[in-house]
């Protein structure tokens, strides 16, 4: 029930109950927070805390206190709705170095079911075809995602009031076998899909994607696609291999697990190896923006037409990190020059909003080539966007 956090010394000592909504600390001794329908509010009554042996550690104390201060019908573990209640911490409370290492500090779930949506990490990046390290994006965003908190005022929205979010770890692969890894990615995002829950992915290598499809559109159908890239991501094979990270969205195609007349992608641009690369996917239907036609400009009136193109039906987010210019995400594999900023970034995100969003990915995050941590920053804050946008958030 309980997940603790460290302790420093004497002085400090902060732990956290999350999913029962219990804080403790040194200074004022045990509070808890009330779930009343889509808010919080503190109760008026405090516990004393119990002190250990190890005046300056709670290691083990937690289930006494809970066993000698508390009822367990003291602690409303629920919403009104029946899911589970999460928020992220706030800085003024609990320390931002303190706990332990998940999205935004949000508890760590073993599994999705009773959420609405779930953050979950796909750490591959043996489908790279240039620099690898997306491996350790996950795990980089999360850490970089510390600076997040529970609300978006530029938009209004409260994704924490709205919707039961939670941290559910990271799927299973094997670094030896991609094909395998594909298989059990599926697999994870089946069962993902079995529940009501939406995920929110951090990649990863933008191969993720073809499995996380296939396993969505098993559940929703032949999706739309907004697909953020600098590159299409449509080749056939490379090395006579047919699956890596340049060829996601070719065997999506093949297997009919989009809608091409709904799908759009943004941000294109680069070198290639002929005059007319994009053919492939204009004669699938897709729209294809090339990153030229966005320099200088607000994207909010091409989103418009977006949200027309997608109407009422499932869509799937995919945002490759390299769509951005260099200058703001060098942190990944391929990078190319003239890209997206990150406010047009936003734009694209937030211009989702109202969408029948079923799934979304960030991906090609590498951290090594980026020690300042900022692609990573950048990343963590358009997931958050990404769930401002989802279904059942409410605005205020």
């Amino acid at each position: 029930m309980e997940q603790l956090f460290s302790c420093h010394g004497r002085r400090l000592l902060q732990a956290s109950l999350w999913k029962n909504g219990v804080h403790l600390r040194a200074s004022s001794g045990v509070s808890m927070l009330r779930k009343s329908g889509a808010c919080q509010r503190p109760l008026t009554r405090t516990f004393a805390m119990l002190r250990g042996a190890h005046s300056g550690c709670l290691a083990g104390s937690a289930p006494r206190l809970l066993e000698n201060h508390l009822q367990q019908s003291d602690i409303p573990s629920r919403w009104a709705s029946g899911a589970t209640c999460n928020s992220p911490p706030s800085s003024e409370i609990v320390a931002r170095p303190v706990g332990v290492c998940t999205m935004m500090r949000l508890p760590l779930q073993g599994s999705p079911e009773g959420l609405d949506a779930a953050f979950v990490g796909v750490p591959l990046d043996i489908g790279t075809s240039n620099r690898p390290g997306t491996r350790f994006g996950p795990r980089r965003i999360r850490e970089e995602s510390v600076l997040l908190r529970a609300v978006n005022p530029s938009t209004g929205a409260v994704p924490f009031q709205s919707l039961s979010v939670a941290d559910i770890g990271d799927v299973d692969v094997n670094l030896y076998n991609l094909a395998d890894s594909c298989r059990l990615i599926r697999e994870g995002y089946q069962r993902i899909a079995a529940t009501s829950c939406i995920p929110l992915t951090l990649g990863g290598d933008h191969t993720i994607t073809y499995p996380i499809l296939q396993a969505l559109a098993e559940k929703h159908g032949p999706v739309g696609l907004l697909h953020v890239d600098a590159h299409t991501d449509t080749a056939d094979k490379a090395l006579g291999e047919k699956l890596y990270h340049g060829t996601p969205f070719r065997r999506c195609v093949e297997e009919g697990l989009l809608d091409c007349r709904r799908v759009v992608q943004i941000g294109i641009r680069g070198s290639s190896m002929t005059l007319n690369p994009y053919k492939y996917n204009r004669d699938q239907g897709f729209r294809v923006v090339l990153a030229e036609d966005c320099w200088l400009k607000s994207l909010v009136p091409l989103m418009g037409e977006v949200r027309q193109q997608m109407g009422d039906k499932p869509i799937y987010i995919s945002f490759d990190i390299d769509a951005l210019d260099p200058a703001y995400a060098p942190g990944t594999g391929t990078p190319e020059i003239a890209g997206l900023t990150p406010s047009q970034a936003l734009e694209i995100i937030r211009g989702c909003q109202g969408l029948n969003v079923v799934g979304c990915d960030l991906v090609e995050v590498a951290p090594m080539y980026d020690p300042s941590g900022n692609t990573a920053l950048l990343a963590a804050n358009l997931l958050f966007e990404m769930l401002c946008v989802l279904p059942k958030v409410k605005t205020v």
